[in-house]
């Protein structure tokens, strides 16, 4: 049996699925394949790895054909292979290897509703062990209510904005924070001042994805939704459209962009809902490296 990677790559020292192992070894790239219970045999492999002594952990995406005598070639496609690597350990090294750059600075995520802030920044402070904030939940606690619904309801919108202005302004004189701000903290100029004193990473997400998030969850807690009529997929992807035409090209103030369609790209899926909170970590770990090193 005869495997050929057709994409140099730098890989982990053992990858492992099912039925078939991989081992980085010197400059080479062995495969093996179990063939009982406990015999494991050999499938020679050629591979390409770079030279350099800089140390890099990224994902990595490769195309593996194989052959054995009359048996036809199978081929593990880019997209398949994502599923064999340990997204934490990669994200741990990357954060290891991140966190003497950033310097304890915050992170601010931004970016519309359902776009994950909340979701990625867990896991962004917990590989880099920083505290996590949402603003959102800091405000609700500093007025005494339990929804962002609520503040817009009883004191309006602007009363809530003046609010997330001053806890930005709070953040910013501490360290070691990833933030989640809310979708409409970039409309206002005195809050990217305040967020300049940290990183800021705009998640770019597409509308449809934003839409069918927050039709899984309901809009109670989105007042900014309830301003259409029709359907609710069709009223949510409307006002979603509106907001993002409106606050596009504040997100473009971040100091970098991680877009879903371009993780998805990368690793080679058709559907960018596949992409994990952990893969959408490894990216603005690589955005902010690229901004802090550029």
């Amino acid at each position: 049996m005869e495997a050929k990677v057709l994409q140099g790559m730098q890989s982990s020292t053992w990858i492992m699925r099912g039925r078939i192992v991989m081992r980085k070894q010197d400059s080479s790239l062995q495969f093996f394949q179990k063939s009982g219970e406990q015999k494991w045999s050999e499938v020679p492999a050629s591979c390409c790895f770079p030279t350099s002594k800089r140390r890099s952990h990224r994902l990595v995406v490769l195309r593996v054909s194989c052959s054995s005598g009359n048996v036809p070639a199978s081929v593990l496609e880019s997209g398949s292979l994502p599923t064999l690597l340990d997204e934490s350990k990669i994200l741990k090294n990357k954060a290891e290897e991140m966190e003497p750059y950033i310097n304890g600075r915050c992170i601010y995520l931004v970016g519309m509703m359902g776009s994950g802030k909340t979701t990625v920044g867990k896991v962004l402070s917990d590989a880099l062990g920083y505290s996590f904030c949402d603003c959102d939940t800091l405000i609700e606690q500093a007025v005494g209510v339990s929804t962002v619904a609520e503040i817009f309801e009883q004191y309006g919108e602007g009363f809530f904005r003046d609010n997330e202005t001053e806890v930005l302004q709070k953040l910013s004189s501490m360290h070691r924070h990833v933030v989640s701000t809310g979708g409409g903290a970039v409309i206002r100029p005195i809050n990217w001042r305040h967020m300049q004193k940290g990183i800021s990473i705009w998640l770019d997400v597409p509308v449809e994805v934003l839409a069918q998030r927050i039709m899984a969850v309901g809009t109670d807690s989105r007042p900014l939704l309830h301003q259409e009529s029709g359907d609710p997929f069709s009223r949510i992807m409307k006002r979603l459209s509106t907001l993002l035409q409106e606050r596009g090209e504040a997100y473009g103030n971040a100091d970098a962009r991680v877009s879903l369609e371009n993780i998805a790209s990368k690793l080679g899926l058709k559907d960018v809902c596949n992409v994990t909170s952990t893969a959408i970590s490894i990216e603005v770990l690589s955005q902010i490296e690229y901004f802090l090193k550029k």
